[in-house]
C-alpha cells in the first residue's frame, strides 16, 4: 500500500507544485485570501461550538436588570390607594412581594392610518396608533409582530440591544468549570496518556522552532507561519466537517485529540520545503538569478512527493478508520476530521505556505550584494534611482528578483497594509455603532437618559381605572416606548444587509481576531520597513559602484589626453576642412592622426557662413576690454575676433541675444553663444560638437522659429505609405524616436490600402482666440454678451475683423460670462497658415474698436488669450466645437486582411476598441482621448513638417471607433480639432519645407487658400487611423511587446559617450576583447 500512496504521489506533485509556483508569484493576495477564510472559519467554529452569537438581550437577564430600564409605581394602603413612584428610599423586599404588573407602550409608526395593528394579548388602553399592553411578565415574544394581521400587514421592531460581554463570561465561566468536572471524574491513567501527548506537543513546537533557526536560518517568521498554516488547516477542517459534511465533533474529543493530530502530521515537511528552497538561493550564480516562485516551484518538485505520501497515507488511515467505525458517531467524525485535516495541510502548504516562503526568499535577495556587469546604453551613467532602477532590471533577467520589483514588492505590501489597517480599525469602530442603541442611529427608540432620569408619567388611563385593579398592594413597571414599522422588502434587504454587516463586526470584535489582526498588521508594517531599507541599502550600493566605474573611465581618458598632450608637437594646421566636424565620433575614421588633429581643434575659429574653411589663426596681440568695448559701441562688433567677442559676452558687457543683429552672421552669433556659455554656465559639452552647429540655415531660424540659438536638434525621420487618401497615393513623413512606431503605421497603410484606401471629410475649419475682458458692472458685461450675440454685433465685429488680414474671415463669436468678467471665443478662417498670429491681430484690433468705436469705452482688456480658445491646453470646448480643422476619416479593411496582414480578428478588434477606447477611457474621464494613440503618430508627422507640437495636446483628441460589416472591418477616427498650417512657423526651416514638398502641400494654394492646410490635416487624419489600426489589432493578438523587443532590442545601439570625443583616446580592439563582447551580447540577450 505504501507504494501505490508513492507513486500517486509522485504523479500528482507537479500539479501542487504549479499551484505553490502560482502562490508565491502572488504572495500577498494569497496569504491574505487563505487567512480571510481561515477567519470566517474559525468565527462559525466558534459559533458552532459556543453559540455565542445567538444570545438576544432579556432572553438571559434578570428583573433587577430590565427594572434599570423601567420607571415603577406601586399603590398599598399606606399611599391612600394612589400611585407613588419607587425610589431608592423604598423598601425593596417589602415591594417584591406586591402584585408586579408590567405595562408596555407600542407604538406603530406608519403615514397609512388605514393599516390594521396587530392584536396583542393584554392590550388594555389603545390610542391611535399606540397600544398599552399589561402583562405580568417582562417579555414581549416578537411572534406576536411578526404574524401577518387581517390586510396582510407585518411589523417589526426598529431597534433592540445586546450585553455580549457578560454572555461570553458566563460562557468561560460555564466552560471552565465543566473542564474541571470532566478531569475530576477521568481516569488517572488516561489523564496521564492526555498529558503525555501535550507534552509532546509542545516538544514538538519547540524542535520546530530550533530546527527552523539551525537549518532554516529564521529565528521566528516561518516557524509562526508553520503553525499557522496548520492552525488554517484545523479551523477549515473544523468548519467543513461541522457546519457541511454535519460532522459534529464534540470541544471534549478535540482537546483530547489535538495533541495526538500535531504529532502525528508534524512539521517535518515544511521544514524540508523550507531548507530545500533556501540551499537553492544560496547556490544560485549571480549571472543567471532565477525568481522566488521557480525556486518554490523546484523545492516543491522534489519535497512535495514526501508530503503528499505522508499526508496520504493519513488520509487513508483515518478513512478507513471512519469508514470501519460507522457505528460509533464520535470516532467517526472525528477521522472524518482528521482526513480533512491531511487534505488542507497538502492544499494550505502548496498556498499559504509557499507565498510566505517566496517573501522570505524575496527579502534574502534583496540583501544579496549583486555585481553590476553593464552600464547603462544610453547617457553614460545613470544619474537617478529610476535608471538605476532600469539597470539592474536588464541585469537580473528575471522578475521578482529585480530590485524593481523588490520596491514594487514594497510599495504593495505598504500599500495593502495601509488600507486594511484603516478598514479594520474604521469597520471595528463602526461595528460598535452598529450593536450600539443609540439614538443617532435608532430615533424611534427612545432610551435616553434623560427619560430613564425623570421617569415616565403612569398613563391617565391606569390612574383613572381605580377600579378596574384589586385592592391589594400593586407595582406597576412601566417600560420605554418601543417602537415599531411595517415591515417591506426593502427591509428583508436591509436586515440581511445588516445582519451580514452584524456578523462581520462582531468577528472583529472576538478577543483573540481582533488581537490577531492588529498582531499581523504591525508584523505587515514591519516587514515594509524591513524591504524598503533593505531596497535603500541596495541602491546605495549599486549607486556607489556606478560613480567607482565613472571615475575609472574619466581617469583613464584623462591618462589617454595627458600621454597624447606630451607626445605631440604644439603647433595645429592653419586650416581644417570642414567636411567631418558634424560626424558622430563613432565614424570619424580609424587612423589616429586624424583622431589627434580633431583633439587639437579649438573652436576659437571664424567662420564667415559662406567659406567651409575654418581658420584658427589667432590675432597678433590681445587687445584690452576697455579698446573692445569701444569697438562694441562704434557698432564694429562684426570685425572682432571669436575669443574677442566672447571676452565681451563673459565679462556681461554684451547680450547674448543681440549676437546675431551685430555680428550679421547667424552661424557665427551660434558658434560665439557656444563658447561664452561653456564658460558662463560651467557647460564643457558646449565645447563639443556633440550637439551639432553646423552647416543650417540659421536666417530662416532668426526671428521666426527659435532664439538664442546653439545648435540644432537631429530627429530620425521615417516615412510610411503609399497611403491612398480620397483615391490620391501619399507617403508620409514621421519624426520620431520612439521605435516600431514607424513600422506599426507602416502596417496600418498595408491594410487600409487592400481595402481601397481612406476617405475622409472634413466638417469644421477655424481657428479660435478667446480673449477675456472686465466691465465696471455685471450690468454692462451682461449688454455686451447680448450685443455681441446679437446679429448687429456678429456684423460689426466681422467687418473689422476681416480688414486686417487678407485670408482671415471671422466666421461666429461665441461669449461666456462669468461675474463681471466676458470671454469671447472668436472662431476664424486663417487660409493655409495655423493662423493664431494671424487672429490674434484680428482680436486685437477688434476689441480696440469695440472700446473706440462701437460704444464700449468702459471695457478692459484683461488678457487677449482668456483660455477660452483653448490653445495648447486640454479643454471639453476643443472637443465639443472644435478647433482648427475637424476631421473624420474611414476605412474598410476586408476581414482575410485582418487575418493575413494584422493578425487579428475582427470581432476582437472591435470588442477591444469598445473595452479599451471607448469604455476605459471613460472610466478614466478622459476628454477627447478616446483612441490607443492618436498623439503618437500626430506628433511625429508634426515634428517632420514643422507644426508646433506643443498644439499635440488639442490636436490629438481623437475617437476611434470600429464595427464589423459584413464581415469586414470598418474603422474610423474622429479629430474635431487638428491645428495645422503649411505656412509660418516651423514651416519656414528646409528640413520640414522638404517633407511638406513630399506630401505635395507646402506654401499657400494658389487657387483656392487653405486647401493645403486641409489636405495635410485629412493626411495627419489617415496616418493616425493607420496606426489605430496596427495598435489596436497587435493588443488583440498580443503583439505588442513582442514587436517592441524585435524592433527596439534585436539590435542594440551605439551608446552615446559619456565623455568628450575629444578627451577619449580611441582604444585598439584585439581578438580578445571582440570575443569578450560577443559572450556579453549573448548573456544580455539571454537575460
Amino acid at each position: 500500500m505504501t507504494s501505490i500512496v508513492k507513486d500517486i504521489s509522485n504523479g500528482m506533485v507537479r500539479p501542487f507544485a504549479k499551484l505553490s509556483k502560482t502562490s508565491a508569484k502572488n504572495p500577498i493576495h494569497t496569504i491574505l485570501f487563505v487567512l480571510l477564510f481561515a477567519t470566517f472559519a474559525y468565527v462559525s467554529v466558534i459559533q458552532h461550538y459556543f453559540n455565542v452569537f445567538q444570545l438576544e438581550f432579556g432572553a438571559g437577564s434578570s428583573t433587577a436588570d430590565l427594572l434599570k430600564g423601567c420607571t415603577n409605581y406601586y399603590r398599598d394602603a399606606s399611599t391612600r390607594n394612589n400611585w407613588v413612584q419607587v425610589t431608592h428610599d423604598d423598601d425593596s423586599e417589602k415591594l417584591s412581594q406586591y402584585a408586579h404588573y408590567y405595562l408596555f407602550d407600542l407604538n406603530f409608526v406608519t403615514k397609512n392610518s388605514s393599516c390594521s395593528l396587530p392584536n396583542i394579548n393584554g392590550t388594555v388602553f389603545e390610542s391611535g396608533s399606540t397600544k398599552y399592553v399589561l402583562r405580568d411578565s417582562p417579555y414581549l415574544s416578537d411572534s406576536e409582530f411578526t404574524r401577518a394581521t387581517a390586510d396582510g400587514t407585518k411589523w417589526r421592531l426598529v431597534s433592540t440591544g445586546g450585553d455580549f460581554f457578560k454572555t461570553m463570561l458566563k460562557l468561560f465561566k460555564e466552560l471552565y468549570y465543566a473542564t474541571f468536572n470532566h478531569i475530576n471524574q477521568s481516569d488517572p491513567f488516561d489523564l496521564m496518556i492526555i498529558v503525555v501527548a501535550y507534552s509532546t506537543m509542545i516538544y514538538t513546537f519547540v524542535s520546530l522552532f530550533n530546527d527552523m533557526r539551525r537549518k532554516g536560518g529564521s529565528k521566528f517568521w516561518l516557524t509562526f507561519a508553520t503553525i499557522a498554516n496548520s492552525a488554517c488547516s484545523l479551523f477549515l477542517a473544523l468548519y467543513i466537517s461541522q457546519c457541511i459534511l454535519k460532522a459534529y465533533v464534540p470541544i471534549l474529543s478535540l482537546l483530547i485529540g489535538l495533541p495526538f493530530i500535531v504529532v502525528i502530521i508534524g512539521f517535518r515537511n515544511q521544514l524540508k520545503l523550507t531548507v530545500n528552497a533556501l540551499k537553492r538561493t544560496e547556490v544560485s550564480d549571480m549571472s543567471r538569478m532565477i525568481t522566488p516562485e521557480q525556486v518554490v516551484h523546484d523545492a516543491m518538485l522534489q519535497e512535495g512527493s514526501r508530503l503528499l505520501q505522508d499526508d496520504s497515507l493519513f488520509l487513508f488511515a483515518f478513512a478507513g478508520c471512519s469508514i470501519y467505525a460507522k457505528n460509533l458517531p464520535a470516532l467517526r467524525n472525528f477521522a472524518i476530521l482528521c482526513s480533512l485535516i491531511a487534505v488542507l495541510d497538502v492544499l494550505l502548504t502548496s498556498t499559504f505556505y509557499s507565498a510566505v516562503l517566496s517573501l522570505k526568499l524575496e527579502i534574502n535577495t534583496i540583501y544579496r550584494s549583486t555585481i553590476i556587469k553593464q552600464t547603462l546604453e544610453e547617457d553614460g551613467v545613470v544619474p537617478t534611482t529610476a535608471e538605476i532602477i532600469s539597470l539592474t532590471k536588464e541585469n537580473f533577467g528575471s522578475e521578482n528578483a529585480k530590485l524593481l520589483a523588490q520596491n514594487q514588492t514594497g510599495i504593495l505590501i505598504a500599500k495593502l497594509s495601509i488600507i486594511l489597517l484603516i478598514f479594520f480599525i474604521n469597520f471595528y469602530n463602526f461595528g460598535i455603532n452598529w450593536l450600539s442603541s443609540s439614538n443617532s442611529l435608532f430615533p424611534f427608540y427612545n432610551w435616553s437618559s434623560a427619560t430613564l432620569g425623570n421617569g415616565l408619567d403612569l398613563p391617565e388611563f391606569i390612574k383613572a381605572a381605580q377600579t378596574s385593579l384589586s385592592n391589594e398592594p400593586v407595582v406597576i413597571s412601566i417600560a420605554p416606548v418601543r417602537y415599531y414599522q411595517q415591515t417591506r422588502v426593502l427591509h428583508h434587504i436591509t436586515d440581511g444587509l445588516s445582519e451580514s454587516l452584524h456578523y462581520l463586526s462582531r468577528v472583529i470584535r472576538d478577543r483573540f481576531v481582533s488581537k490577531m489582526v492588529f498582531t499581523l498588521l504591525l508584523i505587515s508594517a514591519s516587514i515594509n520597513i524591513y524591504l524598503l531599507n533593505a531596497a535603500r541599502i541596495h541602491t546605495h550600493y549599486t549607486w556607489g559602484q556606478l560613480v567607482k566605474k565613472k571615475n575609472a573611465i574619466l581617469e583613464a581618458a584623462t591618462n589617454a589626453v595627458s600621454a597624447a598632450t606630451s607626445g605631440t608637437s604644439t603647433p595645429a594646421p592653419a586650416t581644417v576642412p570642414e567636411a567631418g566636424r558634424n560626424t558622430p565620433p563613432a565614424c570619424q575614421g580609424s587612423k589616429k592622426s586624424k583622431k589627434k588633429s580633431k583633439k587639437s581643434k579649438s573652436l576659437t575659429t571664424t567662420t564667415d557662413g559662406k567659406d567651409e574653411k575654418t581658420t584658427v589663426a589667432k590675432p597678433p596681440q590681445k587687445r584690452l576690454l576697455t579698446e573692445l568695448e569701444a569697438i562694441m559701441k562704434e557698432g564694429n562688433t562684426h570685425t572682432l575676433e571669436n575669443e574677442e567677442v566672447t571676452e565681451l559676452v563673459t565679462n556681461n558687457n554684451y547680450p547674448l541675444c543681440a549676437l546675431e543683429k551685430q555680428l550679421k552672421d547667424t552661424t557665427r552669433a551660434v558658434l560665439i553663444r557656444r563658447q561664452a556659455l561653456s564658460i558662463l554656465a560651467d557647460s564643457p559639452v558646449l565645447a563639443t560638437e556633440r550637439l551639432p552647429y553646423q552647416h543650417y540655415d540659421y536666417d530662416r531660424v532668426f526671428g521666426a522659429c527659435c532664439e538664442n540659438v546653439i545648435g540644432f536638434m537631429p530627429l530620425p525621420v521615417g516615412i510610411i505609405g503609399p497611403l491612398l487618401i480620397d483615391g490620391e497615393s501619399v507617403h508620409i513623413p514621421m519624426a520620431t524616436t520612439e521605435g516600431c512606431l514607424v513600422a506599426s503605421a507602416m502596417r496600418g497603410c498595408k491594410a487600409i490600402n487592400a481595402g481601397g484606401g481612406a476617405v475622409t471629410v472634413l466638417t469644421k475649419d477655424g481657428m479660435t482666440r478667446g480673449p477675456c475682458v472686465r466691465f465696471p458692472s455685471l450690468m454692462r458685461s451682461g449688454a455686451c454678451k447680448i450685443w455681441l450675440d446679437s446679429v448687429e454685433g456678429q456684423d460689426m465685429v466681422k467687418k473689422a475683423f476681416n480688414s486686417t488680414s487678407r485670408f482671415a474671415r471671422l466666421q461666429h463669436i461665441q461669449t461666456a460670462i462669468a461675474g463681471d468678467l466676458l470671454f469671447i471665443r472668436f472662431r476664424t478662417t486663417t487660409g493655409d497658415a495655423m493662423g493664431m498670429n494671424m487672429i490674434s491681430k484680428g482680436v486685437e484690433f477688434c476689441l480696440s474698436q469695440m472700446v473706440e468705436e462701437f460704444g464700449w469705452e468702459d471695457m478692459e482688456i484683461v488678457s487677449v488669450s482668456g483660455n477660452y480658445c483653448t490653445d495648447k491646453k486640454p479643454a471639453a470646448i476643443n472637443w465639443i466645437e472644435g478647433r482648427g480643422k475637424s476631421v473624420v476619416a474611414e476605412a474598410t479593411i476586408p476581414g482575410e486582411v485582418v487575418r493575413k496582414v494584422l493578425k487579428s480578428d475582427v470581432k476582437a478588434l472591435v470588442e477591444l476598441n469598445i473595452a479599451k477606447n471607448l469604455i476605459g477611457s471613460a472610466m478614466a474621464g478622459s476628454v477627447g482621448g478616446f483612441n490607443a494613440h492618436a498623439a503618437n503618430l500626430l506628433t511625429a508627422v508634426f515634428l517632420a513638417v514643422g507644426q508646433d507640437p506643443a498644439q499635440n495636446v488639442e490636436s490629438s483628441n481623437c475617437m476611434t471607433l470600429m464595427r464589423e460589416v459584413d464581415g469586414d472591418l470598418r474603422i474610423s477616427v474622429s479629430m474635431p480639432c487638428i491645428e495645422v498650417g503649411t505656412i509660418g512657423g516651423g514651416t519656414v526651416l528646409e528640413p520640414q519645407g522638404a517633407m511638406l514638398d513630399l506630401l505635395g502641400v507646402r506654401g499657400p494654394h494658389p487657387t483656392h487658400p487653405g486647401e493645403n492646410a486641409r489636405k495635410l490635416a485629412r493626411i495627419v487624419a489617415c496616418a493616425v487611423m493607420a496606426g489605430e489600426l496596427s495598435l489596436c489589432s497587435a493588443l488583440a493578438a498580443g503583439h505588442l511587446v513582442q514587436s517592441h523587443m524585435t524592433h527596439n532590442r534585436g539590435k542594440k545601439a551605439e551608446p552615446a559617450s559619456t565623455v568628450p570625443p575629444a578627451a577619449i583616446e580611441p582604444l585598439k580592439q584585439t581578438p580578445e576583447d571582440l570575443q569578450c563582447l560577443k559572450e556579453g551580447a549573448q548573456i544580455c540577450i539571454k537575460s
